[in-house]
């Protein structure tokens, strides 16, 4: 059976006082502070997006509960392994526990259940970990359970009918929430279920599908029957053909079209809105892919030894190789890139003139500004790299870092960091900026109007936050993730390490010392909001604008 059993893992201690917790010691700030309790010995700790709540499972004898920044829930026989998740758009928390005789009881059956926000909903013989999904507006719910030897998909609390098995995988909502569907088998046969309607019975659905177009009118899956492979489009059989491409079907961002991969016999091809292409020797993972408008599809192919890029029909020149993860459209739509290789050098092609060659081009990129008006890339020369932007190449460096260069939001602004000997150093709109030991992964980053840009620098053993070309004071380690920005640009904030303590910096004035920060973030209004630790208990730390 596809089901996992809960399993248990050891007590997680220290977790959270990693490198992705901390906050301030012995500052005065005007910041709010909000005790949510005590800090039990935790099991399976999640995070909510942007880490500003953690539910965690803890352990009192034999028992089980759930708790939710710092709120203690029901106790249960247990809670499944993978089964505890936030609920999209801030709508809670949800688990999977289960529930049976305590010692010295009899006659009670063990059930597993849902529980919503501390709800326990119906109980069951199973429920099938991984399959437990909400609508991306947090509305509805959904998962599979086994009643007896049959499985059934229960949807807002209601069972719908029972069948020998569901896929893993599935249930899935459309984008927009209204709509749900899953693939089930009825004997020997799999159907996809669509709103409650179950559809014609086939030999195989592929995994991964079914798939809803982004605008939630549309859905597909791959079905096999007998030999023979094909599409169902709207509850419509495409023509068979002798394998499906894996990650297929895939719409376009308007859901108007839809592309996918397609062997015939030794030959693979790609269907456009039902419409087979040129057959090849192979067509690369990952592809076709649609604009971001829709309008147009790019794929990958393999024809003989060499490799080619097929854009809106066209044909490409020929190369030994594409890079994975290319091509890509810029935001707008208007341009393609991508990284060829041709006999022992790379290059970068885009809108289907080839750049210089060079020995490598960093995994990547190429990438596109925000506005799709600009293009980067990281590049090799001999043993020295460099970073090519609007096909100018930069100055030759030891090294530049993984991630970058990196855009402002506006596009107009470029910053990448680079290593010159020993050192490490930013170069931000072409002008380089003083060298330290060391630059942090993930920075540079651009406030979202682009004016500001920050950075974390090491120098003698002390790193620090430079921004805006100033750097500031001199901390023991500054936690992933940060700085951040406000959303006007105007406050920059992150967290250092001083001694044994943590603590926020907000524009330069340290705040408070605590033993960890789980997640720090601004709000839309400017608030910043941390959640924090101190002496094992959990605090809510508000800071206005």
């Amino acid at each position: 059976m596809r089901t996992a059993r809960a399993s248990r893992i050891g007590l997680v201690f220290g977790l959270l006082i990693s490198g992705l917790t901390a906050a301030a010691a012995g500052g005065t700030d005007n910041a709010q502070e909000e005790n949510l309790g005590t800090l039990p010995p935790m099991l399976n700790p999640v995070f909510s997006k942007g880490r500003l709540h953690i539910a965690y499972v803890t352990q009192k004898r034999s028992r089980f509960s759930v708790l939710v920044d710092g709120q203690l829930g029901p106790e249960y026989d247990d809670i499944m392994n993978g089964g505890l998740v936030f609920i999209p758009a801030g709508k809670g928390v949800a688990y999977v526990a289960k529930q049976g005789s305590r010692p010295g009881e009899t006659g009670k059956e063990v059930k597993w259940l849902v529980v919503l926000n501390g709800q326990p909903g119906a109980g069951y013989d199973d429920i099938m970990n991984g399959t437990l999904v909400f609508s991306p507006d947090g509305k509805r719910v959904a998962y599979a359970a086994r009643k007896g030897k049959k499985w059934l998909v229960v949807l807002d609390g209601h069972p719908e009918p029972e069948y020998d098995d569901i896929m893993k995988g599935t249930p899935v909502f459309s984008p927009d929430g209204k709509r749900v569907a899953y693939a089930a088998r009825k004997l020997a046969h799999w159907l996809v279920v669509l709103d409650g309607r179950p559809g014609p019975e086939y030999n195989v659905i592929m995994a991964g599908t079914p798939v809803f177009s982004p605008d939630g009118t549309r859905v597909a899956y791959a079905a096999r029957k007998g030999g023979k492979w094909f599409v169902v489009l709207d509850d419509h059989p495409e023509p068979e053909y002798d394998a499906i491409m894996a990650g297929m079907p895939i719409f376009s961002p308007d859901g108007r079209r839809i592309a996918y991969a397609a062997a015939k016999g030794e030959k693979w091809l790609v269907v456009l809105d039902g419409q087979p292409g040129p057959e090849y020797d192979d067509i690369m993972k990952g592809t076709p892919l649609f604009s971001p408008d829709g309008t147009r599809c790019v794929y990958c192919a393999k024809k003989g030894e060499k490799w080619l890029v097929v854009l809106d029909g066209q044909l490409g020149p020929e190369y030994d190789d594409i890079m994975k993860g290319t091509p890509l459209f810029s935001p707008d739509g208007k341009h393609v890139a991508y990284a060829a290789w041709k006999g022992e050098k790379w290059l970068v092609v885009l809108d289907s003139h080839p750049e210089p060659e060079y020995d490598d081009i960093m995994k990547g990129t190429p990438l596109f500004s925000p506005d799709g008006t600009r293009v980067a890339y990281a590049a090799r020369k001999g043993e020295k790299w460099l970073a090519v932007l609007d096909g100018r190449p930069e100055p030759e460096y030891d090294n530049i870092m993984k991630g970058t260069p990196v855009f402002s939001p506006d596009g107009k602004r470029c910053a990448y960091a680079a290593e010159k000997g020993e050192n490490w150093l930013v170069v931000l709109d072409d002008h380089p900026e003083p060298e330290y030991d060391a630059i942090m992964a993930g920075t540079p980053v651009f406030s979202p109007d682009g004016k500001r840009c920050a950075y974390c620098a090491r120098k003698a053993g002390h790193w620090f936050v430079v921004l805006d070309g100033h750097p500031g004071p001199e901390h023991a380690a500054i936690m992933t993730g940060t700085p951040i920005f406000s959303p006007d640009g105007k406050r920059c904030a992150y967290c250092a390490k001083k001694g044994e303590k943590w603590f926020i910096v907000l524009d330069g004035q340290t705040g408070r010392q605590y033993d960890g920060i789980i997640g720090l973030s601004f709000h839309p209004d400017g608030v910043l909001e941390g959640l924090t630790i101190r002496s094992d208990a959990l605090y809510r730390v508000k800071q206005g604008p």
